[in-house]
Formats: structure tokens, C-alpha cells, sequence
């Protein structure tokens, strides 16, 4: 009876938009909205629940799988810098003078935020399948080119033609696989998905380490530095080239096409994806494209707090994944080889504290009170890194860093997916959030400067103050969640457009 008046009461109010039909348990949402349980949407016309749960995992392995490893590759090409300088690229290149290094990580963002907003809209008018395998394919080529400069300088202009390849994979990414899935199915998604970009890391010090070792095998008289560019480049076209074959559009693009190459989903079962999107949030259809309703995106105060939290919450990350291999070299003085290897067990680490992060806030419905606790997390990590006595005991900081910086990615992604509705800000949310995190990118490629080497303390303290200002941002938002959640509920307010939307904190 809760769902039929809850049904009722919504189509009694006018200018309401929502399916009539769909049961909504109104009296949960007047209690909670994180007690939802993701089993209501399960109650399925045409599948059973174990159906369903193959059907999902099917997605899994063909959407999540190929982004993921994309974007892996596009991790590796990215943070590769800090392997590269230790291995002989700063002195070859005399990077090691002034803000020189800093410069060359830093400008990557520049077109990295820039191109982000038309990228995404891209996105949907080219179709993921064809714009994202060519986009890995063009920031391969970049790599390549990589190896091969004499000249610091050269390095500047590749790194912005990277960074504007690489604008429009990310938000391109969080934005398909937002479609394909309801809210509280999403940060397990969107953990695997940035996990398996965090193997990269994790392995980017082995790999570079191997590169290392090929004493006998430099060919072309070309440093080993340089090999590590041009094999990486190398392996991204071929990654880019399966994602030709293997990635798939949007899932409404698929309803009618009965010829899918290699075969993916069935009709029902595409209908069943947008069927259960609906149930969930209402907004499984494209809509029409309305050039004044995508920018009116931007007068919502909460996407720009998304977009901040994001920010500060990836500046850790990207600080981490530039320089850690330096600051083991420099400030830990571990030997080459221990730098370039140790890199690996803080990101294993980072990579199972995601996934524990995103079971848990799929699980129970959590979104804010676990980006805060990531955040308490580099909190208590980053001063031991910093001033504990013994290497041992620093470098147990840099697993807390590592692991409060990266955890908090796919965190960030699923706080904003789950509170907002629609194709087109959606659309715009991505690129406003992938954006700032390009400005966290250029925080992070700044925050530890070459003349506070060895103890980098200023970085430190910045990298701290980041964490403190997720803090604030996710409790204020959450105050403001209760409040507009509990006008809903009194049937004073529709959020998002939508009766039956509650915001999840």
C-alpha cells in the first residue's frame, strides 16, 4: 500500500515529471533515504533476480573491463614523469633546474580543463565507441613522441597535446558508465574501473625498473628513459585498438539495433538496463538537447562543490603519483632500484582500501561520511610521512597517503552521480568535476617543489590543507542534503526535477 499511495500522492501534484507506474516505497524515503535497499529495483517483469545479476556482471566485464584498462594506460602515460626523471630524463634534459620539472607536469592540465566540457558533449554526439578508443589512440602516438625530444622545451607543447587528448576519456568514461547503471550499483563500478587505473600505478615503478635493466639492449643509441616512453606509447595504440572492437555505446543507443559486433546484450535486456534506470532515477531516455538547459547546470551550487571536493581530493593523488618515486630517491634515500619498486605496495594497498571503501558505501547507502574519512585519512598519514624518525615508518605514511588520495576518486564520482538527474547535466557534471580535477592535477604538480627538497614540508602542509577543505565541503553539503531531503519529505520541494528523488549523503 506504501508504494500505491506513495504512486498516488505524486500524480496529484501537477508539472510533476516521473513514470506513473513505477512502485516507489515512499514511507523508506520518509525514514531515510540511505535504507533503501538497491533490492527494490529487483522486482523485474521479465527477469529474475539471478538473471539480473548475470546481466550486470556481463556489463561488467565488457564496459568496466575495457574503460578500465584504458584508462590504466592513460594513468601509466600520465604519471610516468617522476619514473622517467629518476631513470635519467632530468639530467639529460637539465629539468632539475628552477621550477623546470614542475612546469613540464603542470601544463598538461591546462588543456586537460579546457577541453573538458566539449569533449564530454562529444561524447554523446560521436558515440563512445568510436571517440574514446580514438582519443587512447591519439595520446599514444603523444607518447611515443615522448621519447625522442633533446630539448626541455619540447616537452611543453607534448605534454598539452597530451592533456588534450586525455580531457575527454575520463569524463567521456564516468558519464557511459553512469548510464548503464542505477545509484547504489555505482561506486563498486566506478572502484574496479579506477582500481584498475591504480595497477598502473602500482606497477608503473616495475615496469620502469624493467625498462632499467635492458642495459644490453639499447638500441638506436637511445636512453633508457626514453625506451620507457616509446614501449608505453607503443602498448597504448594497441590497447586503443581493442577498444575499437570491444567498448559499446550508450545503452539507448542500442535499443532497436539487432546487429551488435561482438555481441553484447540482447533487446529485453537492454530494456531491462533502461527499464531498471528508470525505477531508479527516472532518466534512462536522452533528452532533447537544449543548449540553455546544459549551462543552466552550472547555477546548481552542489555541482560546483562536487566539482571542488574533487579538486582538493585528487591535488593528494596526483602530488603522490609524480613524486613519490622522488621523494623515496631523495627524501627516504632508497637506492634507485628501491625507489622504482617501492612505488608498487602503496598502490596495492590504495587499490584494496577502494574497493573495501566502495562495498561499504554501496552496501549501507554512504557517500559523504567516506570521502570525510578518506580525507582523516591523508590527514594521518601525510605527517608521518613528513616527520616520523625512522624511513620505516615514513614510508608506511606514504601507504596512508597513497591510499587516502586514490580511495577517494571513485568516492567523489558516486557522491555526484547519485545526486543529480538527467542526460544533459550529467553531461555537464562530468566535465565540471573531471575539470577541477585537472586544477587538482596542476596543485598536485606544484605542491612539492624542487628547492623544499629533501623534507618537502610546504608540500606536506598543502597537501593537508587539502584534506581539511573534503572535510568541510562534505559536511556542509550533507547539512544541506538532510534539510532539502526533509522538504521533500513533507511534500514542500521536488528534487531534481523528480517527487520521489531523495538526495544520498
Amino acid at each position: 500500500m506504501a508504494s500505491e499511495t506513495a504512486t498516488t500522492t505524486a500524480t496529484d501534484k501537477p508539472g510533476q515529471h516521473h513514470e506513473i507506474d513505477l512502485p516507489i516505497q515512499e514511507d523508506l524515503f520518509l525514514e531515510d533515504p540511505k535504507h533503501v535497499e538497491s533490492e527494490d529495483l529487483d522486482d523485474d517483469p521479465v527477469f529474475t533476480k539471478e538473471q539480473q545479476r548475470k546481466i550486470k556482471h556481463r556489463i561488467d566485464r565488457r564496459l568496466i573491463t575495457m574503460t578500465g584498462f584504458m584508462y590504466m594506460i592513460a594513468i601509466l602515460d600520465r604519471s610516468n614523469l617522476g619514473n622517467a626523471a629518476i631513470a635519467g630524463m632530468t639530467v639529460d634534459l637539465h629539468l632539475n633546474v628552477g621550477y623546470r620539472y614542475s612546469l613540464v607536469a603542470l601544463v598538461l592540465f591546462i588543456t586537460y580543463v579546457v577541453f573538458q566540457p566539449p569533449a564530454t558533449l562529444l561524447t554523446r554526439k560521436l558515440g563512445p565507441r568510436f571517440l574514446l578508443p580514438a582519443l587512447c589512440l591519439c595520446w599514444g602516438i603523444i607518447m611515443i613522441c615522448f621519447g625522442l625530444p633533446h630539448d626541455w622545451v619540447v616537452l611543453i607543447p607534448l605534454r598539452l597535446l597530451l592533456g588534450a587528448f586525455e580531457a575527454g576519456y575520463f569524463p567521456g568514461c564516468v558519464y557511459l558508465i553512469s548510464t548503464y547503471y542505477s545509484r547504489y550499483d555505482l561506486h563498486k563500478r566506478y572502484g574496479v574501473f579506477y582500481i584498475i587505473g591504480i595497477v598502473s600505478s602500482a606497477f608503473s615503478g616495475i615496469f620502469a625498473y624493467g625498462i632499467t635493466q635492458m642495459v644490453g639492449l639499447l638500441l638506436f643509441h637511445l636512453s633508457l628513459w626514453r625506451w620507457m616512453f616509446i614501449i608505453e606509447g607503443l602498448l597504448t595504440c594497441i590497447i586503443a585498438g581493442i577498444g575499437f572492437i570491444y567498448l559499446v555505446p550508450f545503452p539507448d543507443q542500442l535499443v532497436g539495433k539487432t546487429k551488435f559486433w561482438p555481441p553484447f546484450l540482447k533487446q529485453d535486456e537492454i530494456e531491462f538496463v533502461l527499464r531498471r534506470i528508470n525505477k531508479d532515477r527516472n532518466d534512462a531516455e536522452l533528452e532533447q538537447w537544449n543548449f540553455k538547459k546544459w549551462i543552466a547546470s552550472g547555477l546548481d551550487p552542489k555541482v560546483w562543490s562536487f566539482a571542488l571536493i574533487f579538486a582538493f581530493a585528487v591535488a593528494q593523488g596526483y602530488a603522490v603519483s609524480y613524486f613519490l618515486p622522488i621523494i623515496l630517491r631523495e627524501t627516504l634515500g632508497f637506492s634507485l632500484v628501491k625507489a622504482q619498486c617501492l612505488t608498487a605496495p602503496p598502490y596495492a594497498f590504495a587499490a584494496i582500501v577502494t574497493y573495501a571503501v566502495a562495498w561499504f558505501g554501496d552496501r549501507y547507502h554512504v557517500r559523504g561520511p567516506l570521502l570525510a574519512a578518506n580525507a582523516i585519512m591523508g590527514l594521518v598519514g601525510l605527517p608521518i610521512l613528513g616527520w616520523a624518525s625512522s624511513a620505516a615508518a615514513r614510508y608506511f605514511g606514504t601507504f596512508l597517503v597513497a591510499a587516502s588520495g586514490n580511495a577517494a576518486t571513485p568516492a567523489v564520482l558516486t557522491y555526484q552521480a547519485n545526486n543529480i538527474r538527467g542526460h544533459w547535466k550529467r553531461a555537464f557534471c562530468s566535465a565540471t568535476l573531471v575539470g577541477f580535477g585537472g586544477i587538482g592535477g596542476i596543485i598536485g604538480s606544484l605542491i612539492f617543489r624542487s628547492q623544499d627538497a629533501p623534507e618537502y614540508r610546504p608540500g606536506l602542509y598543502g597537501c593537508m590543507g587539502c584534506n581539511a577543505c573534503v572535510i568541510i565541503l562534505v559536511v556542509i553539503n550533507s547539512i544541506y542534503f538532510r534539510l532539502e531531503n526533509s522538504k521533500a519529505d513533507r511534500g514542500r520541494k521536488i528534487l531534481e526535477g523528480d517527487a520521489n528523488f531523495r538526495y544520498t549523503i
